[in-house]
């Protein structure tokens, strides 16, 4: 069940080009890891640590990105990853976050992960 703030971050999306996907009406998850990004974004804005509104704002420009890369060049479009970018910018800005820490123990545990951008 969604508290104020979570209905508010939802609602703030819903018809917008930032809009999480859904079905049957309700946020979609395909990945258990989707689900805690998600809710890791609301709990770190609803402590205070960012507006909801920059997260958003970065999330639109993630997506914006994507779309204008040459289809060649174009990854497959996934939602959850337009926000894991978003998320980690948002992070950066506010000071909570390097990136270049998080891409090193990113590739201690999994040698394969895609460099963040």
């Amino acid at each position: 069940m969604f508290t104020q703030f979570e209905e508010f971050a939802a609602n703030s999306m819903l018809g917008q080009k930032d809009s999480p996907p859904r079905s049957q009406g309700r946020l979609h998850f395909s990945q258990d890891w989707q689900r805690s990004l998600y809710g890791m974004a609301l709990a770190l804005s609803k402590d205070g640590h960012f507006e909801w509104e920059a997260f958003r704002q970065n999330l639109i420009g993630s997506i914006a990105h994507w779309e204008q890369l040459p289809c060649a060049n174009q990854p497959p479009w996934d939602y959850y990853e337009r926000f894991l970018e978003a998320l980690i910018k948002v992070l950066e800005e506010h000071s909570l976050l390097d990136a270049k820490e998080l891409q090193a123990h990113l590739n201690a545990h999994n040698p394969v992960t895609p460099t963040l951008s």
